[in-house]
């Protein structure tokens, strides 16, 4: 399997395509106004304590209060509470916890009025993402992740990836991470560390080390709410969590990320900063690796398999239902229940890709077509746990019922990825009138006028058929237009905009923005 990061840069931020031998996989949004990311450790300070709940919201700046349970509190909560004083007042030392003194673990089932008090600072760190009206949810189990190994101050202890097969090099990567790790810090070796020698190891313990002193250090005459760490930008989260052999392409338009993720992935696999390339194509770096057909395929309400037959999608806040139809022009052949079958394996393979691409959490109930052989049943469920071994969010599955009903519960950590795929009508834009076709090109014309005087250059994006219009013959509007304005114009098709629609670029590449 190769696996390729695509990634666009706009205004808006980035969006990121992940693709498996081609296929879309995981899309993420990474805008560039977003806050309150999964991983963020921020100063929060206490705002209401619901005993009926055993919970507190935590004032960490969002539009609503954060949410954090009891249960997620960690044992260390006191020793956390502690640090987090210490840091304030400047007497934290130099931030690491080799001389720090921690406090007694608390009980699993307490209140948690005896452990908080309103308006007590405290370290948080993001679990949840804000959900709908949901603020985010919170944790003071606090972690700092790196490629190969995740710091836990407080722990003290040391975890090794069961998904290392061999014990033998489990046993060696505890002992050797062991003999490494400071005093009242924990370590989790991640899955992509074995192998790795002590050298690097250290070097990597030492960095996130670092990175804990520096946070607590820039606690000193903080006032809470305020953001301490911020988790990395997802691009290079994936590339960080995922980055193997299997990679063969992380490509952006952006070439200030490109230099960046070149410097990223040398820290981390520096074999491979070869795969990082800029693109400069004409056409929208989506458009020129098929992820915009494939993204306005998967993403309706309805989504087609190559049989004919196909997926109904429908979701509420906390309920995913996913409906598999046959349809009336499935190629297949052989009595009912093999194709049924058939159909169903087929379905199984695409829902849990709609499930990673869509970042679908909660509970997902799935209506397959009927199946009356339990085995035939049992392959499904079968089909569909090896299908979702590479789904990296904590899931659980449920054999199909009598009914050929199948449960999954999906952690849900962030909102799910929803993108519109239904157009504006292109002349009207949904308001039912449209201006007269015939004033497009004045419309054009004008704004070329008035922008030339103060760009020397400009660009116009548009539409194929209006880009050819307007660029056709030798003595072209485009030609005209430049030398009207004394001023160099190009014009660039983009399949994506609709039939009337347009846009302007100054020399930089930036949008022109056209007061209304």
């Amino acid at each position: 399997m190769t696996k390729e990061l695509i990634i666009q840069a706009s205004v808006r931020g980035f969006d990121v395509a992940l693709l498996e031998n081609k296929r879309l996989v995981e899309l993420h949004q990474d805008k560039s106004n977003s806050q309150f990311n999964v991983g963020d450790i921020y100063l929060g300070r206490v705002k209401k304590i619901i005993p009926g709940l055993n919970a507190a919201f935590i004032d960490i700046g969002s539009d609503k209060d954060a949410f954090l349970h009891y249960t997620d509190l960690s044992p260390y909560v006191k020793s956390v509470l502690k640090l987090s004083k210490a840091g304030m007042s400047g007497t934290a030392g130099d931030g690491g916890l080799s001389e720090f003194e921690p406090e007694m673990d608390i009980s699993k089932d307490g209140k948690i009025g005896d452990i908080l008090k309103a308006k007590d600072p405290v370290l948080v760190q993001i679990l949840k993402e804000p959900i709908s009206s949901k603020g985010p949810r919170l944790s003071c189990e606090l972690s700092m992740a790196g490629r190969n190994l995740i710091l836990t101050p407080f722990n003290d202890t040391v975890g090794v990836s069961k998904k290392i097969a061999s014990l033998e090099e489990r046993k060696r990567l505890k002992v050797l991470v062991e003999s490494l790790k400071p005093k009242n810090f924990g370590i989790v070796v991640r899955t992509v560390a074995e192998g790795k020698n002590a050298s690097l190891l250290h070097d990597e313990i030492k960095t996130l080390v670092d990175s804990w002193k520096a946070m607590i250090n820039s606690l000193k005459g903080v006032v809470p709410p305020f953001k301490v760490h911020s988790e990395l930008d997802k691009s290079s989260t994936l590339l960080r969590d995922l980055l193997n052999d299997s990679f063969s392409n992380v490509v952006t338009n952006s070439p200030a990320l490109s230099k960046d993720l070149e410097v990223f992935i040398t820290k981390i696999a520096p074999s491979k900063k070869e795969i990082v390339s800029f693109y400069d194509g004409k056409s929208p770096i989506f458009d020129h690796y098929g992820v915009t057909k494939q993204i306005k395929s998967a993403f309706g309400k309805t989504v087609t398999l190559d049989s004919g037959a196909y997926l109904v999608i429908e979701h509420t806040e906390a309920l995913h239902v996913v409906d598999v139809n046959s349809g009336h022009r499935v190629s297949m052949s052989g009595d009912q229940e093999s194709i049924a079958l058939q159909v169903n394996k087929e379905a199984a393979k695409e829902i849990a890709r709609q499930l990673r691409l869509r970042d679908m959490g909660g509970i997902i109930v799935i209506d397959f077509i009927d199946l009356r052989s339990a085995p035939n049943r049992q392959a499904i469920y079968d089909l569909m746990k090896a299908e979702m071994l590479t789904d990296r969010a904590t899931h659980s599955i449920l054999p199909l019922t009598k009914l050929n009903l199948m449960q999954i519960t999906r952690e849900r950590v962030k909102p799910a990825v929803n993108i519109s795929t239904a157009e504006a009508c292109p002349t009207c834009k949904g308001t039912g009138k449209i201006d007269a076709p015939l004033l497009l090109i004045d419309d054009i014309e004008r704004n070329v006028k008035y922008l030339a005087t103060v760009n020397k250059q400009l660009t116009i994006e548009t539409h194929p058929f209006i880009e050819s219009f307007l660029k056709k013959g030798i003595f072209s509007l485009r030609w005209k237009w430049s030398r009207a304005v004394k001023r160099k114009i190009e014009v660039r098709a983009n399949s994506n905009y609709h039939l009337t629609e347009y846009r302007f670029f100054d020399v930089k590449g930036e949008e022109i923005k056209l007061s209304k």
